[in-house]
C-alpha cells in the first residue's frame, strides 16, 4: 500500500512540475509589451533624445486626478508613479 501512495504522490510531482513548467514557457514565449500601466496617479515626461536632459512634454494623472498634459510626446520617456500622502482631495 506504501508504494502506491508514493508511486502517487510521485505522479502528482511530476504532474505539478510540467504544468508549473509549461506555464513558464508560455509565458515567456509572449511578445514583449511596451505598454506603461500605472496605477493611480503617474506622470511619463518625454524627452528630446536618448539624453533625456531636454524635456518637451509630460502626459498623465496628478493628485486628486488632475489632468497632466502639455507639449508634444517622443519615444524617449520616463515614468513614473506619485504618491500623494500629504494632500487633501476637494470633494
Amino acid at each position: 500500500m506504501s508504494r502506491i501512495r508514493s508511486f502517487l504522490s510521485a505522479k502528482i510531482v511530476i504532474a505539478a512540475f510540467v504544468v508549473l513548467v509549461g506555464g513558464a514557457i508560455y509565458i515567456a514565449s509572449l511578445p514583449k509589451s511596451d505598454a506603461v500601466i500605472i496605477v493611480g496617479p503617474g506622470v511619463c515626461t518625454y524627452y528630446k533624445d536618448a539624453t533625456y536632459k531636454k524635456v518637451v512634454g509630460a502626459r498623465g494623472t496628478g493628485c486628486c486626478g488632475a489632468v497632466i498634459n502639455w507639449g508634444v510626446t517622443s519615444a524617449f520617456k520616463k515614468c513614473e508613479n506619485i504618491y500623494c500622502t500629504d494632500q487633501i482631495c476637494p470633494n
